[in-house]
């Protein structure tokens, strides 16, 4: 297992983690944007549970992979159906947001696949 690999995958666990806890925490530069979006509010507790799960996932990928490579999967087509949530609202000025979470998520996939 490579320094980068477990850097990375470090940084993308606490980033989506970052995310849910601000979902859960009710921050309102996070929920506004949801609300734009036409997001009900009932499906919030649910998208902060599958960004801390899939955070969880990639942390325990370090010690069993195939947990991380489902949990970066995982949030890889979270953030992809982000993109195409903020794409159907035309707030296509956010559309890098979801970008810049699901970078270091991809990043850690790809430094896992080559290891």
């Amino acid at each position: 297992m490579s320094t980068a690999y477990i850097v990375v995958t470090l940084l993308a666990a606490a980033m989506a983690g970052f995310s849910a806890a601000s979902v859960f925490l009710r921050a309102q530069w996070v929920v506004q944007p949801l609300a734009d979006y036409g997001i009900s509010r009932s499906w919030w507790p649910w998208l902060g549970a599958a960004k801390a799960a899939g955070a969880a996932g990639l942390l325990a990928g370090l010690v069993l992979p195939v947990i991380g490579v489902l949990a970066g999967v995982g949030l890889v087509l979270y953030f992809a159906g982000a993109v195409v949530t903020v794409v159907r609202a035309r707030w296509y000025s956010h559309i890098p947001f979801p970008l810049l979470y699901a970078a270091p998520v991809v990043g850690a996939l790809a430094l896992g696949f080559t290891a």
